[in-house]
């Protein structure tokens, strides 16, 4: 038995740096929990409306007959043609941006026909008041309405007429049972609905999509900037490191949610513009520790080798001294990407970030705090709550990174 714990400890302590510090992650339980959730939850995320109840387009299906269901909640639709052609996509279109549905969909407590009619009574969620009674006849249900010049019904037959010439004429009690297999469908609200009778599941869905794409785009734009001033003014020094110390420490004196805000009113409001202000704030971070990284570095006797042999300064940074130090620079990623999802949060919750009737976890809070006194207060704590669990997972991951990627220990190893 010793041998045997002594043969795996030493299989553990062998290979290269990379694999031991691999083997390390894979060793701390909460690294690989966290690892495992930030995974679960980008699937969840690049699925998006592939698997969101709710498949329209920012899961903007808005019945306000239905505001602020409790989870759980079971609602019967009619589904009523649209009078347009709805366009189509492919599964990866669908995937990415949704897709319209082809029916408008008429919640009901209870319905009944007479004739050809149809008559259903609206949905009512507190069961007081007046009930509102709705009419349609049963061709406008099976058929768009728009192509419908006319139709007849003569006791056990609806014959419909199209403005193209042609004729259907179908039984009645076919004709009943069609309207309640194919167009009556039952859904369930898992988690409720807000304010304006939206699913609450399918808009934390595609909410997960915006925080993840804000922390990836963001992290992204600061890498790319902070990893080339900083490589710069680390190896060349003199005054290139000045000035370029210089600009890191005046974007350093500004409040970062200041910065994005000031950068959001400059390019503007959206999408796209809230991971672009961002990235362009987070930079800093990223330069001074690749500038401490490799004033460290640059001389050691394999960059003084690369100077001898005549390699040019960018081929020597970018293949000899920036894979050597590219241990900090995961680990401030990591720590970024919680930031930066926090920051998108914030500034949609002051409304100054992405815009509706795009989903975000911050734009959810921010419509919902005022449930917080009230029954309802599952409607902020339930986004706020997920983006608790996907910073903490990050800030998790980030420390077991340090831990696993500290040079001490590896040589320990």
């Amino acid at each position: 038995m010793e041998r045997q714990n002594n043969r795996i400890a030493e299989s553990a302590r062998s290979g290269s740096p990379v694999r031991i510090a691999i083997r390390r992650l894979l060793t701390d339980r909460m690294a690989v929990v966290s690892l495992l959730f930030i995974s679960i939850v980008a699937v969840i995320a690049m699925l998006g409306y592939l698997i969101a109840p709710d498949s329209t387009p920012y899961a903007n299906d808005q019945h306000l007959q239905l505001t602020t269901l409790k989870p759980g909640t079971k609602v019967k639709f009619l589904r009523i043609p649209k009078q347009y052609d709805v366009k189509h996509r492919n599964i990866i279109g669908r995937m990415l941006f949704g897709l319209e549905s082809e029916f408008n969909e008429f919640p009901f407590d209870s319905i009944y026909f007479d004739g050809s009619k149809v008559y259903a009574v609206e949905y009512n969620s507190m069961s007081v008041g007046d009930t509102i009674l709705r009419e349609f006849s049963i061709p406008e249900i099976l058929y768009r309405s728009d192509l419908i010049s006319n139709f007849k019904f003569d006791g056990n037959t609806i014959k419909t007429f199209f403005k193209n010439g042609q004729a259907v004429s179908i039984h009645i009690d076919d004709a009943r049972q069609l309207v309640t297999n194919k167009h009556i469908v039952v859904r369930c609200f898992l988690l409720g609905t807000d304010r304006l009778g939206r699913d609450l599941l399918s808009r934390l869905i595609i909410g997960a999509r915006i925080s993840l794409s804000v922390g990836f785009i963001a992290v992204g734009i600061s890498l790319v900037i902070g990893i080339l001033l900083g490589a710069i003014a680390g190896f060349a020094r003199g005054f290139i490191d000045d000035a370029i110390m210089w600009l890191v420490n005046v974007v350093w004196s500004v409040p970062t949610l200041l910065m994005v805000i000031a950068l959001t009113m400059v390019i503007g409001k959206g999408f796209w513009q809230i991971f672009v202000a961002v990235g362009l704030t987070m930079w800093v971070d990223m330069a001074r520790v690749v500038r401490g990284q490799v004033l460290s570095v640059r001389e050691k006797e394999y960059v003084d080798a690369a100077r001898v042999l005549g390699y040019s300064s960018w081929r020597i940074i970018f293949r000899h001294v920036m894979p050597n130090i590219m241990a900090p620079v995961i680990i401030v990623s990591a720590s970024n990407f919680s930031t930066a999802i926090l920051l998108e949060a914030g500034l949609s919750f002051l409304g100054i970030g992405v815009q509706p009737p795009a989903p975000s976890w911050g734009t959810m809070i921010r419509d919902h705090y005022g449930y917080i006194v009230m029954d309802k207060a599952y409607l902020a704590l339930i986004p706020g709550f997920a983006m608790m669990l996907l910073v903490l997972a990050f800030n998790l991951l980030g420390n077991s990174l340090r831990d696993a990627l500290d040079p001490r220990e590896i040589e320990k190893a």
